[in-house]
C-alpha cells in the first residue's frame, strides 16, 4: 500500500479507499445568514486534519453537522456511524461517576471505562465524582468518553481552548498519541496555528462558510518548529486568516534558536 500523507491510503490496485467523511454541497442557513456555502469535504481514514479559520465562519456548524448534532439545509454528508465528539467544555454529569460518564449511552461495563480512563492517566479517577476533577482532567475524561466508543471519525471542537499553557501542552501530546494508538480520522477545529501545524496531516482554513484553502502537511513526526519550511508555512496560514499581511508571509525571518516547547517536538 501506498501513502502521500498519512491517512490517504489506496491499496496495490491504485483505487483511493472510501472516505471516512465524504461532505458534498453542504448548506447551512440560519434565519437569513448562510453559515456554510455549498461545502465539499472528503476525509481518508486515519487522516489527522485541522480547521483553522476566524470566529463565525462556519467552523463548530461544520462540526456539528459531521457529529449529527445538527441538520444541513442542502447537500449531503456521509460520515461512520462510531463516532466520538469532545467540545471546548468537558460536558460530564456531575451526578454520576466519572467511570460512568465515561460509558454514557453505552452498557455500563466498569472495566471498559476504566481501560479507556488508563490511556489517558485517569484510571485512579474512576470512581471520583467530576467537580473534584480539575479542567485538565475533565478534558481527558472527555477525551476517554469518546475513544472507549473505537471511533473511525473524532471530532474536536477546540478541546484545549480552556486550558493552561502547560495542560494545553500535554494535552496535545496526549490526543497525538491515542491518534497514533487508535489511528482514527481527526477533524480539529482550533484557531491556533501553530497547534494545527504540530499535529495535523491536512490544515484547512475556511473563510465565509467556504474552504478556501487546503494544504498537505508533510513534515516528519515528532515535529520541530524549526523544520524547513516550517515558519514559511506558519506565516503563510497567519496571512490566509489576515493576521499578516500576504507580503510578510513571504519574507525571510530569523531561524528559531530556543528549544521547542510542544508536544511531539524535540528540543535542538
Amino acid at each position: 500500500m501506498a501513502s502521500d500523507i498519512r491517512g490517504a491510503v489506496t491499496p496495490a490496485s491504485g483505487h483511493p479507499l472510501r472516505a471516512v467523511v465524504s461532505v458534498r454541497g453542504a448548506l447551512r442557513r440560519f434565519g437569513e445568514r448562510t453559515v456554510l456555502r455549498h461545502v465539499d469535504l472528503d476525509i481518508p481514514p486515519g487522516q489527522f486534519v485541522a480547521l483553522l479559520g476566524p470566529s463565525g465562519c462556519g467552523k463548530t456548524t461544520l462540526l456539528r453537522l459531521l457529529a449529527e448534532l445538527d441538520r444541513p439545509d442542502g447537500g449531503q454528508i456521509d460520515v461512520p456511524a462510531r463516532r466520538g465528539v469532545v467540545f471546548q467544555d468537558a460536558r460530564l454529569l456531575p451526578w454520576r461517576h466519572v467511570w460512568r460518564n465515561v460509558v454514557l449511552g453505552l452498557p455500563r461495563n466498569r472495566a471498559l471505562a476504566e481501560a479507556a480512563l488508563a490511556e489517558v492517566g485517569l484510571a485512579a479517577r474512576a470512581g471520583d465524582w467530576p467537580g473534584t476533577l480539575s479542567g485538565g482532567e475533565a478534558q481527558r475524561a472527555a477525551l476517554a468518553r469518546a475513544l472507549v466508543r473505537q471511533p473511525e471519525l473524532l471530532l474536536l471542537d477546540e478541546p484545549f481552548a480552556a486550558l493552561d499553557a502547560l495542560t494545553r501542552l500535554r494535552m496535545q501530546q496526549m490526543v497525538l498519541d491515542l491518534w497514533q494508538a487508535h489511528d482514527p480520522a481527526v477533524l480539529l477545529v482550533t484557531h491556533d496555528v501553530d497547534e494545527a501545524l504540530l499535529l495535523a496531516d491536512r490544515v484547512l482554513v475556511m473563510r465565509e462558510g467556504v474552504i478556501a484553502v487546503d494544504l498537505p502537511i508533510d513534515f516528519e513526526r515528532p515535529r520541530r518548529r524549526n523544520a524547513p519550511g516550517f515558519e514559511a508555512l506558519r506565516e503563510r496560514l497567519l496571512a490566509e486568516l489576515g493576521v499578516v499581511a500576504p507580503d510578510a508571509a513571504r519574507a525571510p525571518r530569523p531561524p528559531v534558536s530556543s528549544p521547542s516547547l510542544v508536544p511531539g517536538v524535540q528540543p535542538l
